[in-house]
């Protein structure tokens, strides 16, 4: 045999002996996942979904693990975060922050420290301190409602708000609102204010403006939480005169009272399902477990429900 010979034959054996060896393991994540707790129905929907993609994606990928934390404030969620840093030493983060504004700094930090970090929903004030954001789109999640209300009052009437946390997302929504209401110079906005996505802050927030104002034609509740106050003050004012509810992100119990028309104030809402979290959560993990990166933004379309199509948002199951 020839040297050259030999040189190809020893080559061969040595690449089949290669091709034999295990792949290379891909790099280990350790993925948090930091949430507000689940003081309102929608946060427990959050909460449920982030812990069902802990249960799914764990056991599809041995080399994820996946820490979820849930906070009562942004103080303790800041704190949480340095947890997450110096104790479970994750690599990749998935963030709902509680407000946009105190948690930039600290979610930053993670960042700094080398951790791939993805913001939900609530984005934050500099964009810089994330690598991606996946949202509901918050545009049409306050467009949506406008244009209902202006169509079903013919344009001319009295309308409140209640506004959720300050948030990046609630000015989006917010600017969204006011934008169509300009086109309707007759349709007065009387007043909006933070009820914090709470029952009990929706009720109290409702009581006021029932109080100051003696006519309203619509609330603008912006949740399906708030709006479960809203009724409740109206109830208890025995007030006839507002015409619409329009609530906000899908809850089961509003869509069923579309679907059976039990109260003609309730005639739409518009979809915005706490699902998301857990496609932040498969998109990041699954991303990163690839070493791979997601699009800087990922928005999820936010849609009108009406009795027509109602059917199709009615999860029965679902804890929100």
């Amino acid at each position: 045999m020839t040297t050259f010979t030999r040189r190809i034959a020893l080559t061969a054996v040595a690449a089949a002996a290669f091709a034999s060896l295990p792949a290379l393991a891909a790099e280990k994540v350790n993925l948090g996942v930091s949430i507000p707790a689940a003081t309102h129905s929608f946060m427990g929907g959050i909460n449920y979904w982030a812990n069902q993609a802990k249960k799914d994606l764990e056991k599809q990928h041995k080399d994820l693990k996946i820490t979820i934390k849930t906070a009562s404030g942004a103080p303790e969620q800041a704190n949480q975060l340095q947890d997450f840093t110096t104790v479970t030493k994750i690599n990749a983060l998935v963030i709902f922050p509680f407000e946009s504004a105190a948690l930039t700094k600290p979610v930053a930090q993670v960042k700094a420290k080398g951790a791939y970090v993805t913001v939900v929903d609530r984005g934050l004030t500099d964009t810089s301190a994330q690598d991606a954001y996946v949202a509901g789109d918050n545009t049409a999640f306050g467009k949506i409602p406008a244009e209902y209300i202006v169509k079903q009052l013919g344009g001319k009437g009295n309308v409140v708000a209640l506004r959720g946390i300050a948030t990046t997302l609630d000015n989006e929504r917010m600017d969204a609102f006011n934008a169509v209401l300009k086109g309707s110079p007759d349709v007065k906005l009387l007043d909006a204010k933070y009820a914090n996505w709470n029952r009990d802050d929706a009720f109290k927030v409702t009581q006021d403006y029932l109080t100051r104002f003696k006519n309203i034609d619509a609330i603008w509740a912006a949740d399906d939480d708030m709006a479960v106050g809203v009724l409740k003050a109206i109830e208890q004012a025995k007030r006839d005169d507002i015409k619409i509810i329009f609530g906000g992100a899908g809850a089961k119990g509003m869509v069923k009272t579309i679907m059976d028309g039990k109260d003609k104030r309730i005639g739409a809402d518009v979809s915005y399902s706490p699902k998301f979290i857990y496609d932040a959560i498969k998109l990041t993990a699954e991303a990163r477990l690839k070493g791979e990166k997601l699009p800087a933004t990922t928005i999820i379309p936010s849609v009108l429900i009406t009795k027509e199509n109602a059917k199709d948002f009615y999860f029965p199951n679902s804890p929100f």
